[in-house]
């Protein structure tokens, strides 16, 4: 089984952590995986995006052009993307910033937002973390203590403080209903 899982939004949401995040929980888990950013010119304020491949076995291309899932932390990464999901696939929009519906009933869309909810949590930069627990809980894909694992290989040690906000804000997004 292969999920590609395409992230996107403006550059400093990170976009690029999450996607790392979900890699290492692939390797943690033992399966394949390729992890693409794309940034640059798109940095800070611009559009940046992620794509990761996880899969069972070998992965033939690290590029992701048809994606089970994916998080859209601003309106034009949704634009962008959102026609590209499969069909049967999850599109995960924060709607603290993106004010689009999404009118394709062949995929799941979910709207949170979680830019506000984790301003109210006081874990303010961590939406990236609500919307992908969101994604894990609604995928299965890896059990929160395969996240915890690939949490403190992401985030090194001089800014070990940073891994309990961020479980903190993946929790809340895989409880979110």
């Amino acid at each position: 089984m292969t999920t590609e899982i395409i992230l996107a939004g403006f550059g400093g949401q990170g976009i690029l952590f999450a996607g790392k995040v979900l890699a290492y929980c692939g390797l943690i888990d033992g399966k394949e995986l390729s992890w693409l950013p794309s940034y640059g010119p798109e940095m800070r304020g611009g559009t940046a995006n992620c794509s990761v491949c996880i899969s069972d076995e070998p992965i033939g291309s690290p590029l992701v052009t048809a994606p089970n899932c994916l998080i859209a932390m601003n309106g034009p990464s949704y634009h962008k993307f959102v026609d590209t999901v499969k069909p049967g696939g999850i599109a995960l929009l924060d709607s603290s910033i993106v004010e689009e519906t999404c009118d394709r009933k062949d995929i799941t869309a979910i709207s949170l937002p979680a830019t506000n909810m984790a301003t109210k949590a006081g874990l303010n930069g961590a939406a990236n973390m609500i919307l992908l627990g969101k994604m894990l809980a609604e995928t299965k894909l890896f059990s929160f203590a395969v996240v915890e694992k690939a949490m403190e290989k992401c985030i090194p040690p001089k800014r070990a403080h940073l891994i309990a906000s961020n479980l903190k804000a993946i929790q809340i997004g895989m409880e979110q209903k």
